[in-house]
C-alpha cells in the first residue's frame, strides 16, 4: 500500500514496514529486520566499480598491497614461551653451521691455490701460441669438429674437379706471410663479453691489441683474495709490462648478521699505477672552455684535465668506505660492478678464454641466463597460486615433484 507521501510500506501481520523512497542509501531496522534499498544497493556497487577503474586508486591499492609483503604474520610471536625457547636453541645451530660452512669456503680456497700451480703450465702454453712464441704440433692440433670435415670435403672437391683458380688461389696463400700466433685474441675475447666491451672505447684498442695474456694469482695465507695480472707486449702507450688489479675477499659471517651469509665476498679492490708515455694517456683528456670576466666583459681560453671513459679506468677502482662508514648509492653502484667484473673475468674469462674468443662459452651463458629467467617467472606463478584464497594444492597437477641432489 501507498500512504500520500509517496512511502512505500508493507504489512508483515503485526509489523508494518515503511520505507521512504525519497532516502536512498538508508536502511530501515524495525524489530530486528533490515530492509536495504535496492536502488541504493545498485548504487553503490556502481560507485565501487567506477572507483575501482580509477587509475588513482588502483595505485593507492598497489602500493598498500606491496606494503604488506614481507611483513610478520605474528604467528612467531604468538608462540608459547617454550616454543621460542627451542626456536632459540635452532638458531644457535644455525649460527654454528655458518661458522663450519666458512671453514669449507676457506678451504676450497686453499685447493684454488694448489690446482692455480698445476694450471700455469696448460696456461703457459696458450699464451706460447697466441703471441707466436710457439708453433702447436700436429697432435695438439687434433680436434674432431663438424667444420673440419666441411673443409676437408670442399678442399677434395676441388682438388677432383681441377679448378685451376682455386689451385693459383692455394698457391698464393702458401707465398704469402702467415699471421704469427693468434691476432686480437684477447681484444676479441674482451669485445665479445657484454660487461667488458661496455668498458672498451676506440681509443682503448690500438693498446689493447699489446695484451698477450691474463693471469689470476690467488691470495695464499690468511687473507683471502687474488690478483688479475694484464701482460703487454712493448707499446707506445706505457712502459708497464704488467698491469695489476687486486680484490680482497672475506669468508667469515658478520657477527651482528651471522645469516646473511653466503659464502666468500669481495670487499676491496685495488689498481696499480699506469705509467703513461708523454701525451698517451686516454684515461684523461683536455678540454678548452671559454671565460668570460665578469667585470670587464673581456673573455679568455682556459683548458682543463679531466677523466676520460677508457677501459683502464678499471686500473684505478673507486676506494671503498671506511670500516662502519655508510657509502653512497653512486659508489656502491661502482664498486659493485667493480667487484663483479673482477670475479666474472677471474672465474669464466680466464679458465676458458678460447671459448670466449670463438663465442661458445657466450652461448653457454645465454643459455643459462634464459634458464634463470624462466626459473624466476615459475616462482612468481607458484607464489600468486598460493596466494590465491582458493588455491588448493591437493588438485594443481597431480603429483608433487621429487627432490633431486646435485
Amino acid at each position: 500500500m501507498t500512504d500520500q507521501g509517496g512511502a512505500d510500506s508493507m504489512d508483515t501481520g503485526d509489523t508494518v514496514l515503511t520505507i521512504d523512497a525519497g532516502a536512498q542509501g538508508d536502511s530501515v531496522d524495525v524489530d530486528g529486520v533490515e530492509v536495504i534499498d535496492p536502488l541504493a544497493e545498485k548504487a553503490t556497487m556502481e560507485l565501487k566499480t567506477k572507483a575501482l577503474q580509477d587509475p588513482q586508486v588502483l595505485a593507492a591499492l598497489q602500493d598498500h598491497l606491496d606494503n604488506l609483503v614481507g611483513q610478520r604474520s605474528g604467528y612467531i610471536e604468538s608462540l608459547p614461551k617454550v616454543v621460542k625457547r627451542r626456536v632459540k636453541a635452532l638458531k644457535n645451530y644455525q649460527v654454528k653451521y655458518t661458522q663450519m660452512e666458512a671453514k669449507f669456503y676457506e678451504e676450497v680456497h686453499q685447493l684454488e691455490c694448489k690446482y692455480a700451480k698445476m694450471y700455469e703450465a696448460l696456461f703457459e702454453k696458450r699464451k706460447d701460441v697466441v703471441t707466436g712464441a710457439v708453433e702447436p704440433t700436429d697432435s695438439d692440433c687434433e680436434w674432431d669438429s663438424s667444420d673440419d670435415e666441411e673443409e676437408e670435403t670442399d678442399e677434395k672437391v676441388n682438388a677432383l674437379a681441377g679448378d685451376l683458380k682455386e689451385k693459383a688461389k692455394l698457391e698464393e696463400d702458401k707465398d704469402e706471410e702467415s699471421p704469427s700466433g693468434i691476432p686480437d685474441f684477447w681484444l676479441t675475447i674482451l669485445r665479445n663479453v657484454e660487461i667488458l666491451s661496455d668498458m672498451i672505447q676506440d681509443h682503448d684498442e690500438p693498446i689493447l691489441n699489446h695484451l698477450e695474456d691474463v693471469r689470476v694469482k690467488f691470495h695464499e695465507g690468511s687473507q683471502m683474495g687474488f690478483t688479475l695480472e694484464f701482460h703487454f707486449s712493448a707499446n707506445d702507450f706505457f712502459t708497464n709490462a704488467v698491469l695489476t688489479k687486486s680484490y680482497q675477499m672475506r669468508s667469515e659471517p658478520d657477527e651482528n648478521d651471522p645469516f646473511s651469509f653466503e659464502g666468500p665476498e669481495i670487499i676491496s679492490s685495488s689498481g696499480c699505477t699506469i705509467d703513461w708515455k708523454k701525451g698517451k694517456n686516454v684515461t684523461m683528456k683536455v678540454i678548452k672552455k671559454k671565460q668570460k670576466h665578469k667585470g670587464k666583459g673581456t673573455t679568455r681560453m682556459i683548458t682543463k684535465t679531466v677523466q676520460n671513459d677508457s677501459f683502464f679506468n678499471f686500473f684505478s677502482p673507486p676506494k671503498g668506505p671506511e670500516e662502519g662508514a655508510e657509502v653512497d648509492e653512486e659508489t656502491e653502484s661502482l664498486l659493485s660492478a667493480d667487484f663483479e667484473i673482477g670475479h666474472f673475468i677471474r672465474e669464466r674469462i680466464i679458465p676458458r678464454a678460447v671459448l670466449y674468443f670463438t663465442g661458445e662459452a657466450i652461448e653457454d651463458d645465454e643459455y643459462e641466463e634464459e634458464g634463470e629467467e624462466e626459473d624466476a617467472e615459475g616462482e612468481e606463478g607458484d607464489e600468486e597460486d598460493e596466494n590465491d584464497p582458493d588455491f588448493d594444492p591437493s588438485k594443481d597437477g597431480g603429483k608433487p615433484q621429487e627432490c633431486k641432489t646435485q
